[in-house]
């Protein structure tokens, strides 16, 4: 699945570097419209995104359609690929961003001002459940209504993965390096007997990172667990329907909004697992005069 993982993001690298072909590939300058430096294109994520949605939502609010700015579909990687080079570079861009994700612990962004609040306020990370799981998996269901834990913790394996380790490697790091909080998340929960257990989750950093880690702590206490990425509408159904068992992955009230007014009667809402959570548009902070969505129009 990982090996999957890596070549769904080269893909979309290529697509980038495609459609980036005709861009001068310069420098920064305040001097001259931002728009037209980087064809007055936001650099994305999967088109299945809340976040996605959200920005189509501000071109429209902010009417940067009127200016021609569009929203380039793309992966988390491929995103984050094409930072890096612009970066490495000075040159201007924006992106898709939000925190806890390890590109605001290694790179200099900001994020823009929304003065309309479009993306909305300070966003928590929930725990969803399949209904019966309670009963099905009493440890399981323990394991996951107590995980709980701070962008701070979730950023360390994250830069594990980002500096080329595999996932399931890095989670087994942060729970050898934890012992206090596992024992939180595992105080009075009854080991099992290799007990099956699946859980879904959408293939961004922070995702991959907490899924990882939830995966490792239920292996300790006796469960096999099962992963599975998927895209956020399938992972949400997922649980709802019971073909899986749960997901760490809800970003609530705004990113996933839409999926949890559809399916909240078929699943269960164990609460927050990470606190102040934030999207939005962001940009390298070398680019001062540009600092509000409404300064993309200059």
């Amino acid at each position: 699945m990982w090996k999957k993982l890596r070549l769904i993001s080269l893909l979309s690298i290529v697509s980038l570097l495609l459609v980036s072909c005709g861009t001068e590939l310069a420098p920064y300058d305040a001097k001259k419209p931002l728009g037209e430096q980087i064809n007055y294109t936001i650099t994305g994520i999967d088109a299945g995104a809340g976040i996605m949605l959200s920005t189509q939502n501000a071109i429209k609010a902010y009417k940067l359609d009127d200016y021609n700015w569009q929203l380039q579909t793309s992966s988390t990687a491929a995103m984050t690929s094409t930072l890096e080079k612009a970066i490495k570079d000075k040159r201007p861009i924006v992106v898709t961003g939000w925190t806890p994700h390890w590109m605001f612990t290694k790179f200099d962004l900001k994020f823009l001002d929304d003065p309309k609040n479009v993306y909305g306020d300070a966003e928590d990370i929930h725990t969803i459940a399949r209904k019966g799981l309670k009963k099905d998996m009493p440890s399981a269901y323990a394991v996951l209504d107590n995980f709980n834990w701070t962008p701070e913790e979730m950023s360390k394996v994250m830069l594990e993965v980002n500096d080329g380790a595999d996932p399931e490697e890095a989670a087994k790091k942060w729970v050898k390096n934890n012992p206090d909080k596992v024992a939180e998340w595992t105080k009075g929960v009854q080991k099992v007997n290799g007990d099956k257990i699946k859980l879904t989750y959408v293939a961004w950093d922070s995702e991959i990172a907490s899924t990882n880690v939830v995966a490792e702590v239920l292996r300790s206490v006796g469960y096999k667990p099962t992963i599975q990425a998927m895209e956020i509408q399938p992972m949400w159904a997922s649980v709802a329907t019971g073909a899986a068992d749960g997901m760490v992955a809800a970003w609530l009230p705004n990113t996933a909004g839409v999926y949890y007014k559809d399916y909240k009667s078929d699943i269960e809402d164990l609460g927050i697992n990470l606190k102040g959570a934030k999207v939005g548009l962001a940009v390298p902070t070398y680019m001062k005069n540009i600092n509000s969505i409404e300064d993309l129009k200059k």
